[in-house]
């Protein structure tokens, strides 16, 4: 039997019911037994929907729990769509736009802290204040808390902009103060002390490292297609995060590095080991493969290193601090440094290393 005019077909054992909700025109699939009773409540469930939806009531999920779209209109009633819920949809448009390793840390941040804080609450329950005081009491770093709220902010500011939400608390909760660690080069006699407690590729990653500031993650993805001896530089395009290939961290830092002799000399030892590969340059020695990560090499070979050299450890990270210093040290133009480093402009270098540039002594 069909009875689409009055917006109810009935056809076998299933009828659809179609009614206008929000401008759009919808049409939900039940089961209903073949008798007159359950056509007639077929009949008064239309009319209630029709009835709450002219009332301002009407939930979409209640009638059709099992809908895809009561799903989408749930995120339009914020006092219905649950923070969990939102975020899980957050990160599912997040996947063709973000890097697998910025996938990683959002993921993390989502089911580790946000869905086991806030999952529960409406979107409409949720207050800067509750935020501060979770933040307050999480036992991490100013900078690892900022880093958890991004994928939190970012779906309140899509809700904000998409007017379903009036306000946004996040607007009243400041990202947190991160106090930058003071640079820790190593100096020369030092740099030396470490070199000399290593050897072949081991020892040739490391000097590389002193004498180029790439990022260890520069570092393990560069590619002897990268390399030109010719012209004596490098070029610095792509980076391995957590074994995933992916752009320079900004676009200032697709760049070219010029060669200084001791980086030079440690590309020249390595051609032997890597060069006819065709691959990246440096590799793993205990299986020659490129390193997967900067964790390996920090705990196989940089900690062993300062220990049999006898230097208070610092993290594989001051190699960069030490070409950095070593550079301005000696005179090098800070806007060359901040180039070959990959920033875009100097007010990085100043702010880290003024005070190794050395000061125009003034005319008397």
């Amino acid at each position: 039997m069909d009875r689409g005019n009055r917006g109810i077909t009935i056809r076998g054992n299933s009828a659809q019911i179609a009614f206008t909700y929000q401008g759009v025109r919808c049409r939900e699939t039940i089961p209903i037994p073949p008798t007159k009773a359950a056509q007639k409540q077929l009949i008064l469930k239309r009319q209630t929907i029709l009835f709450e939806i002219s009332m301002g009531i009407f939930d979409y999920g209640e009638h059709f729990p099992d809908s895809k779209r009561a799903k989408e209109f749930r995120k339009t009633r914020p006092n219905r769509y649950t923070i969990g819920e939102g975020l899980k949809d957050w990160l599912q448009r997040a996947q063709s736009r973000c890097q697998p390793s910025t996938l990683r840390d959002y993921t993390s941040a989502i089911y580790h802290h946000l869905i086991p804080t806030f999952g529960d609450l409406t979107i409409d329950e949720l207050t800067a204040l509750k935020v501060k005081e979770w933040s307050a009491d999480l036992p991490c770093s100013n900078k690892r808390k900022n880093n958890i709220l991004i994928p939190l902010r970012q779906l309140y500011d899509e809700m904000y902009h998409d007017e379903i939400i009036a306000k946004n608390p996040l607007d009243h909760v400041k990202n947190l103060p991160i106090h930058t660690r003071e640079p820790q080069p190593f100096t020369a006699d030092e740099v030396a002390s470490i070199l000399n407690e290593l050897s072949g590729q081991e020892r040739n990653l490391i000097q590389f490292a002193f004498w180029t500031g790439l990022r260890t993650s520069e570092l393990i993805a560069l590619r002897w297609q990268d390399v030109d001896l010719e012209q004596n530089c490098i070029h610095v395009r792509v980076a391995n995060v957590r074994n995933h290939l992916k752009g320079t961290k900004t676009k200032s830092g697709e760049r070219t590095v010029t060669l200084q002799p001791q980086a030079r000399e440690a590309l020249l030892s390595q051609q032997i080991y890597t060069e006819k590969l065709k691959e990246t340059v440096f590799h793993n020695p205990r299986h020659n493969k490129p390193w997967k990560d900067d964790q390996a090499i920090r705990k196989t070979v940089w900690i062993p290193a300062l220990e049999r050299a006898g230097i208070k450890y610092r993290n594989p990270y001051q190699t960069r601090h030490t070409f950095a210093s070593t550079m301005l040290s000696r005179g090098e133009h800070h806007m060359q440094v901040a180039e070959e480093m990959g920033h875009k402009d100097w007010g990085q270098i100043r702010k880290s290393y003024g005070r190794y540039i050395p000061q125009k002594k003034s005319k008397t």
